[in-house]
């Protein structure tokens, strides 16, 4: 583990003097990199102050005293957001656009000298490593969340999943009511809903239900393709057990189709068994469970049939 906190740590170094993220001006700009990239995330379609904050982990009156420095040189204005007046939503002014875009160009020229050095094949090399490396990173600092299944991302992650699901399966995949049924078991007390976030943009999700007062089900499960090999499944479904042990089950159980052969792997590694069919799931072909780790005395559920179904 310190072999790699070294290795990263020494490629910080390097890469942050290289691109100049050291200087009080960064790309000529007249400003530091953090003012910089504050006005490169505004882009030219503005966001809201919240969004900014969030997607760039910074704390809230930083953010504020970076956009009263914008402000001040003209480049940016921030107002009441058109969709929700108690919002703030910040926007380029023209001269804004103008800075955006020679921040732009110049971001463009630096990387160029940075590679025109090196071979076609070392090029190539380094695009894959960088590839690697950044969703690599990005997973690292991926948060996953108990969120609303009501919510918006929530419906948006679960329409994700039925739509590769009737992609995949021969005979396609009709979740008919499955959409707001499931919603209302998860939102039960019994229940749970978790989003897995980059950047704030959902990028798989997974449910529990429950079945009996020992017994809880997973559900809804699913990464998005982009960020499938990297270990994320694992994470997502350690995730929904211990969520489950949290809420007093000592058992869980899943079901899944047998087109679905990278879950059944990722079942079977986890410590998964199969069992018999214990729902009438029509598409359902292989049927899984496990026992989980006691923690502790089972917390008393109110409503506990309120989720079954």
């Amino acid at each position: 583990m310190q072999h790699d906190v070294d290795v990263l740590r020494r490629f910080n170094r390097s890469y942050t003097q290289r691109i100049g993220a050291l200087d009080d001006s960064y790309l000529g700009s007249g400003r530091p990199l953090g003012t910089a990239r504050l006005l490169f995330e505004i882009g030219p379609q503005g966001a809201r102050v919240r969004e900014l904050r969030d997607r760039l982990g910074l704390d809230s009156g930083y953010v504020s005293r970076m956009l009263r420095a914008l402000e001040a040189d003209g480049l940016v204005a921030v107002e009441p957001d058109a969709v929700d007046r108690r919002r703030r939503a910040a926007r380029l002014t023209a001269a804004g656009r103008r800075e955006w875009r020679r921040l732009d160009r110049r971001s463009d020229e630096l990387a160029r000298r940075l590679l025109a050095p090196l071979s076609d094949h070392q090029r190539s090399e380094l695009d894959q490593a960088l590839a690697t490396a950044d969703r690599l990173l990005r997973v690292a600092t991926i948060e996953v969340e108990h969120v609303d299944p009501r919510s918006r991302d929530a419906r948006w992650a679960v329409t994700q999943y039925f739509a590769e699901l009737h992609e995949r399966f021969p005979a396609g995949f009709d979740p008919g009511d499955a959409l707001d049924e499931d919603a209302i078991a998860f939102a039960a007390a019994s229940g749970r809903f978790v989003l897995a976030r980059s950047e704030l943009a959902p990028v798989g999700c997974g449910g529990i239900r429950r079945v009996d007062d020992a017994t809880a089900e997973i559900k809804r499960m699913w990464i998005g393709p982009a960020w499938r090999g990297l270990g994320l499944g694992r994470r997502l479904l350690r995730h929904l057990e211990t969520t489950a042990g949290e809420l007093g089950y000592r058992r869980v159980v899943l079901d899944t189709n047998q087109t679905l052969r990278e879950a059944i792997a990722l079942y079977e590694a986890a410590g998964y068994h199969s069992i018999e069919r214990y729902n009438e799931n029509p598409y359902a072909q292989r049927w899984f469970a496990k026992d989980l780790v006691s923690r502790g005395a089972a917390r008393t559920r109110s409503a506990p049939g309120a989720a079954a179904r």
